[in-house]
């Protein structure tokens, strides 16, 4: 697996009223209840048929098809055993803090052909938040799975969680809304790349979180529990200097009120 990678990052920001809406590390921690409310962004597991696996015809002839619609450099080759080569990208969407080795150098081009982990070489570890909705760009076999491809994303950071804690989703769009549909560790990106096409408006993949629903505390290291805690108790703070500022403005204008009402008959 070769790595490719572009990168870009957003801060999303509420700006809503105080309580209609306040975004705590305790949403990010806890699968939030169910709104009776559609929602715009619907994370949907669903189990599917499998088809009959398709002929190295009918695989040659949906490769032709679809390096005809590549605006770019990036095609779909196909081998003489029948597997294929090609590329996808991956948007890393994750809210929770990542454990990485403590002092190491960025990979090297070096590194990654001699296939050196350099986590290996310290035992000291950080955490620390990957920019949000980071893309990075994977050169894959037919034969590669969701598990690979999740493995080869942390490996390419550096990240030495334990890859149970995430999942890989395929984002789809319909009817105005965008689906989220965990994959199982056995399926195989390239060839749902190749059943969509080439548009990523169609269909793109995304590092998420693996929600289980109940959070397994032992799984994480001790930096990011002191991480969470860190954060929580910042978001305390700001909650509480929110609903201050809030009740302080309501005072203000109590007060005016009464200021202007002074003397008038009630």
């Amino acid at each position: 697996m070769t790595v490719g990678s572009s990168m870009s990052s957003g801060y999303c920001s509420l700006d809503e009223d105080l309580e209609d809406c306040f975004f705590t590390a305790k949403t990010s921690f806890f699968r939030s209840p169910q709104s009776k409310i559609p929602a715009k962004n619907v994370t949907k597991t669903v189990e599917e048929e499998k088809p009959e696996p398709p002929t190295i015809q009918e695989i040659k002839q949906k490769i032709e098809k679809y390096n005809a619609k590549v605006t770019n450099c990036l095609l779909m080759k196909l081998n003489d055993d029948g597997t294929y080569t090609g590329f996808i990208k991956v948007h890393l969407k994750l809210r929770r803090p990542v454990t990485v080795p403590a002092g190491i150098r960025p990979q090297s081009i070096y590194d990654a052909l001699k296939e050196v982990n350099l986590a290996d070489m310290t035992d000291k570890r950080t955490s620390f938040y990957l920019p949000l909705d980071a893309i990075k760009q994977l050169h894959i076999s037919s034969t590669t799975t969701v598990s690979e491809v999740i493995q080869g994303l942390l490996k390419k950071f550096m990240v030495v969680d334990n890859p149970q804690k995430f999942a890989l989703f395929k984002e789809m769009r319909k009817d105005g809304q965008v689906l989220f549909q965990k994959l199982p560790l056995t399926e195989y990106p390239l060839y749902l790349r190749l059943l969509a096409g080439p548009d990523t408006d169609v269909l793109s993949f995304v590092l998420k979180e693996n929600e289980t629903g109940e959070v397994e505390w032992d799984a994480f290291s001790i930096p990011e529990l002191q991480n969470f805690l860190m954060i929580l108790d910042k978001e305390e703070k700001d909650k509480i200097q929110q609903v201050q500022r809030k009740y302080e403005k309501f005072k203000q204008r109590l007060q005016q009120t009464l200021k202007e009402a002074g003397g008038k008959p009630g």
